[in-house]
Formats: C-alpha cells, structure tokens, sequence
C-alpha cells in the first residue's frame, strides 16, 4: 500500500490539499489532527504518546483494506531527529507492504497562512485552532522554535516534491502532485470497502424473495418470461436454499441490503464449479457498480472454484458488459425465450 506524507508549516494547507488529492485518486487522507483533536478534548492537553498510538492502531487497519493508499499530513521539524525517526517509522510500515512513499512539501508566505488559519474549513475540522489569537501565537512561537522548512537537497528520497503555494488553489497543487508521481485515476476502492456480503438465514427468505421479486419486475414486464426470477415462487428460493453446495448472500452497502447473490453447484460434491444464479440489485441501487463487486467478492468467498458460469440475457447489453468486465466469455448456442428475448451463457476459467 502506497502513502503520500505532506509536510509544511501551520495552515500551509497541507489537510486542504489532502481533500483535494482524495477527491482525484483511491488515497484517503488521515491528516494530523484527526488523533490530535480527541486526544485534547479527552485529556485536556496534547499527549503526544497517545496520538502516535493511536496513529499506529489507524494505520494497521487501513492497510488491510482495498484502497490503492493513504495521504498523512505532518508538521515536520527538521532539527528534530525524533521527527525524521518517526516519519521513518510511519513509511517503513508503508513499504514494508511493498508500496511506495511520497513526500509533498509544502511552503508559503506567513502572511498568507495567517489567513488561511481563520478559514472556515481549517476551523472546522480542527477545534483548537477556533481561538485564532492563540493558534496564530502557537504558529509563530513553533517557526521560532524549531526549522519547519527544509534546507535546499536535505531531502534525500526520491519521490520527492516542494511546492511553493502561496498563490496555488488547492486542487491546483493537488493535480500538481497527481500528475508529479502519475497517480492513479479515482477507481472503485471506496466502494469496494463499502460493500460485504451477508450469508442468508432461513429466516430472511421471505425478505430475500420480496426483493427479489422489486428487482428482477422490469425486466419481466420487458420480455414476459415465463422463467422470470420476478414470479418465481419463495418456495422455488427455500428449495435452492437447501441445497448443500449452493448459498445465498446478502449484497450489503453500508450496512443496507441493496440486493442479493446465489453461488454454489447443485451437485454438493462438486467443488471445483460454481454457478452464479441469481444476481440481482434493487433498482434504486442498480448503475452503480455494486454487482461487479458482489462479484469480485464472491471469487474471494470461493477461492478453490476452477470454472464459474452464468446465464444473461442478450438484449440487454448493460449485464453482458458487466460479466465481460468480470472476464467472463460467452459460449455455446443462444437460447432462444421467446420474440424479445434470448439467454446467452458465460464462463470464466480461473
């Protein structure tokens, strides 16, 4: 997992940069007063022991997820060698995973600064900084106490950049950045992490079948399927239910069923072969990009499956773009359903 550590002096702009970064690529941003700020309220002064531990329980967990990496942002005090062991600390986590650190330094009038310090974004996200008089004191007596700036070659990385922004919007210097280390475009992580799939329990079948019934009408009243999943009976669900191999999952978003998915073979022996049949979201919740990841997250469930099928019909090009997305390829004969309608199969070879 990668990590982009901005650095600067007080209300340079580093946690504005940082939205702005995260708006344009699947990084998130941990900037430094999300542990400062509780810490503070809960203690009534800084700890700083604290802060780095919570840190470190924040950075664990995030590495865990799907996300291509995280922007911390950091006043760095470059006479400190506390500061250059702690940002060493951090990055070794980061590239211990494989990933790779960038480094963002940010420089700005003090002027300018100062008055970014009363914006209503700083005050916001960041409490102890409400009473200006006393934050603007805190800025000024810590550019006194410790070099905030760093000398010309003391920077030694390679992924390296300073960025004078006196006079940069933030999502200028953020494309800056971007486009510096060639970041990735925002991709699907964010909603990869917002989407599980909840096993099924006898008892939500009934829930299962209504919404099953909400998603698959339209297409029943397009094409008139006598096959529809839209009138299947709940009995058809208990008996597919049943089956020892074969198991529905809930498609949760954010904790929100939006739709459903069954995987498994009827054989109960069969290991090796997995149908997916039925997918389905509510319409509500459909273009979105859900079933893809119902998808992807059902090839984790099952990760000993050799051959993955499925069934779609071909009027409708949105799902066939879908499962060929997901890299599966069609095969055999159409089947035809009737004058509007015709089912084609799909398969995917792990």
């Amino acid at each position: 997992m990668d990590l982009i550590v901005i650095i600067g002096s007080g209300a340079v702009g580093k946690m504005t940069v940082g939205q702005e970064l995260m708006k344009i690529t699947d990084f998130r941003l941990f900037h430094n007063h999300m542990m400062i700020e509780p810490v503070l309220e809960i203690f009534g002064k800084f700890d700083g022991s604290v802060v780095s531990r919570l840190r470190d329980v924040v950075f664990e967990e995030f590495m865990k997820t799907n996300y291509q990496g995280m922007i911390f942002t950091f006043m760095w005090a470059f006479d400190m060698q506390d500061d250059w062991d702690y940002i060493k600390s951090v990055t070794d986590k980061f590239e211990a995973t494989g990933g790779t650190v960038y480094y963002v330094e940010l420089v700005a009038d003090r002027a300018v600064r100062l008055e970014r310090n009363k914006t209503e974004n700083r005050l916001r996200n960041k409490a102890s900084k409400r009473d200006i008089e006393a934050s603007e004191g805190r800025m000024l007596r810590e550019e006194t106490k410790y070099r905030i700036v760093s000398n010309d070659g003391e920077i030694p990385f390679e992924n390296y950049i300073k960025i004078d922004n006196t006079n940069l919007e933030p999502d200028v210097v953020a494309k800056m950045i971007k486009d510096r280390f060639n970041l990735h475009d925002k991709g699907n992580a964010d909603l990869v992490n917002r989407i599980k799939l909840d096993p099924v329990k006898e008892q939500e079948i009934g829930i299962l079948h209504e919404m099953q019934v909400m998603s698959f009408m339209p297409l029943y009243e397009k094409y008139h399927d006598e096959g529809s999943p839209a009138i299947e009976p709940v009995e058809r669900i208990q008996s597919r239910f049943a089956v020892t191999n074969r198991k529905y999952y809930f498609i949760l978003l954010d904790g929100v069923r939006v739709g459903a998915i069954n995987i498994g073979h009827n054989d109960p022996n069969e290991h090796e072969v997995s149908f997916i049949s039925p997918l389905f979201v509510l319409p509500e919740y459909q273009n979105r990009g859900i079933g893809y990841i119902a998808i992807q997250k059902a090839f984790e469930l099952l990760p000993d499956v050799k051959t993955w099928k499925l069934e779609t019909i071909l009027q409708e090009p949105a799902n066939c773009h879908l499962y060929e997305k997901c890299g599966f390829v069609r095969v055999g004969e159409e089947k035809i359903v009737n004058d509007k309608m015709t089912l084609i199969d799909y398969i995917l070879e792990k």
